[in-house]
């Protein structure tokens, strides 16, 4: 299955931010660098998000992010995974 990893070398957190993936379902948030796990804020997506049939980055799909501030975000499709 599909991994993504996103990342944000910024201080903000983005909130909304859009981006494509080749197919619809759920993507589970395999990790963030921010968890408060890791002495982080906290700030993530809830253990993942659900793709939406919204064009983006030359796919037909795309997650709605939050990016938590300076750091890195994982997230594998569900899709095939049983």
């Amino acid at each position: 299955a599909p991994v993504l990893a996103v990342c944000n070398f910024t201080p903000l957190p983005r909130h909304n931010y859009i981006v494509g993936v080749p197919h619809g379902g759920f993507w589970r948030e395999l990790a963030n660098s921010d968890a408060a796990l890791y002495g982080g804020s906290g700030i993530g997506n809830l253990g993942g998000v659900e793709a939406a049939p919204v064009a983006a980055h030359g796919r037909f799909h795309s997650l709605t992010l939050t990016l938590p501030p300076l750091a890195v975000v994982l997230f594998k499709s569900e899709i095939g995974n049983g």
